[in-house]
Formats: structure tokens, C-alpha cells, sequence
């Protein structure tokens, strides 16, 4: 089946212009052109779209993407090669959601510390709760916000 990049924009839930733009930068070197012009995407593009999608929402930055492209692109000699690219932005993502498990972790305790706020009232409750008042999975964020001050 054949897609215009309308179609596949909105199945991937990325603007035209990304796709475009993309095209322009080299990134989408599979993408093949009706007689008029138009770029027409295959069933079979969905897995580039997928991967270079992928790479973008890791930061890795474009020109690097169209090196992977490239690489591709070049067959089995840059296996190697590609292997530690995707590794890096393994660690990367890695990294990103170890940071974002320890945010999530301190708006949880602030959603407990505001709840039980506005059950009484009034923030001053938490100058007279202990640390074994406050729930256990939450203990350690109250005691890592202590240390830092």
C-alpha cells in the first residue's frame, strides 16, 4: 500500500513539515517520488519512520541520524559501528529515566505533603509530623530533601 506524507504524518502523529524536513536533511533516502513529485511512503518505510522517530525522541541530534542512515545505507561493515550508536543512546535513555523516576518520586511526596495539608488545613501540620508518619515508600525523598538542606 501507498501513502501520501499526510497519511503517514497523521498515522505517526508528526507534522508533514517534520517529514519534510526530514526528507530534506537526508534522513529518509527509502522515500521514492510519484512522476509528479510526490513522495510516496510503503508499508515497508513504517520501520525507518520507527527507528529515525526513535532516535530523534532520544536527543540524538540529526546529523547523527542521517550517520546512521548512512550507515545503513552501507551495509554489514558498519555494524559495529551503528551497535555502539544505539548502545550510547541506550545509556542515554537510561540515564533520562533515572532522572525522571527521582522527579516523579519528589511530586509524589509533594502530592502527599499538599494532601495532608489541605486535610487540616495548613502546611504548618508538617513541622509536627515524624518521619514515620509519612509513607514509607515516601520516607526516603523527605530524608534525601533534609540532607540537601
Amino acid at each position: 500500500m501507498f501513502y501520501t506524507i499526510g497519511e503517514i504524518a497523521k498515522i505517526l502523529n508528526i507534522a508533514p513539515s517534520t517529514l519534510r524536513y526530514y526528507d530534506r536533511e537526508g534522513l529518509l533516502p527509502f522515500v521514492e517520488r510519484s512522476g509528479g513529485g510526490i513522495r510516496v511512503f510503503k508499508d515497508e518505510d513504517f520501520e525507518w519512520l520507527s527507528i529515525i522517530d526513535c532516535l530523534k525522541k532520544t536527543g540524538m541530534p540529526l546529523k547523527d541520524i542521517r550517520t546512521f542512515v548512512d550507515m545503513v545505507n552501507q551495509g554489514d561493515e558498519t555494524i559495529e559501528q551503528r551497535l555502539e550508536m544505539v548502545q550510547v543512546r541506550h545509556n542515554v535513555v537510561e540515564e533520562q529515566i533515572v532522572q525522571l523516576q527521582e522527579i516523579l518520586d519528589q511530586l509524589k511526596y509533594k502530592c502527599w505533603y499538599y494532601e495532608t495539608a489541605k486535610a487540616v488545613g495548613t502546611c504548618a501540620v508538617h513541622d509536627t509530623i515524624g518521619l514515620e508518619e509519612i509513607p514509607e515508600e515516601l520516607r526516603y525523598i523527605k530524608e534525601k530533601m533534609q540532607n540537601l538542606g
